[in-house]
């Protein structure tokens, strides 16, 4: 019989199934992000033994080594509290005239619609940095984002 006729099973064409893609650079948290790791890693380990279906309880394990490595290589960062924009931060802005307020955190703990970005975000970088009173550009526009609070975001120390 022809190869090209056989098959051995159903697993051949499934699609493969790969690891969560873990963010390049230092897994920067705050105290908080720690805490929501720590707290993600514990749920994921209760539900665990519960789970019968082979498929499902693969999908889990999978993405329980995710958040394990991620708290294994969580390195604990303090805000910075010397009037100058870095991690941890609560900054206070007007992007293209409007008033928009950003916390810097981790990966993990990103929120973009709750105002909480990554350190690594393009807005993130682009204030890491400045100070209050300070015009920066973004996004190609010259003068669009200008700073007019900082402070230590709720929670991060």
């Amino acid at each position: 019989m022809s190869v090209a006729f056989r098959r051995e099973s159903d697993e051949e064409h499934l699609e493969p199934k790969f690891e969560l893609p873990i963010p390049l650079g230092p897994n920067l948290v705050t105290a908080r992000g720690l805490e929501l790791l720590e707290t993600k890693v514990a749920e994921l380990e209760a539900a665990l033994p519960a789970l019968t279906d082979e498929v499902e309880r693969k999908a889990h394990q999978r993405d329980l080594r995710y958040w394990r490595t991620r708290l294994a290589t969580a390195e604990l960062k303090e805000a910075r509290a010397d009037g100058v924009v870095g991690f941890g931060c609560r900054v206070d802005l007007v992007v293209n005239g409007k008033p928009r307020t950003i916390e810097l955190v981790g990966h993990d703990e990103a929120d973009p619609a709750g105002g909480k970005l990554a350190f690594t975000a393009p807005l993130a970088r682009a204030v890491m940095g400045a100070e209050v009173g300070d015009v920066l550009d973004f996004g190609g526009k010259e003068g669009a984002v200008e700073l007019v609070g900082i402070g230590v975001a709720e929670n991060v120390r």
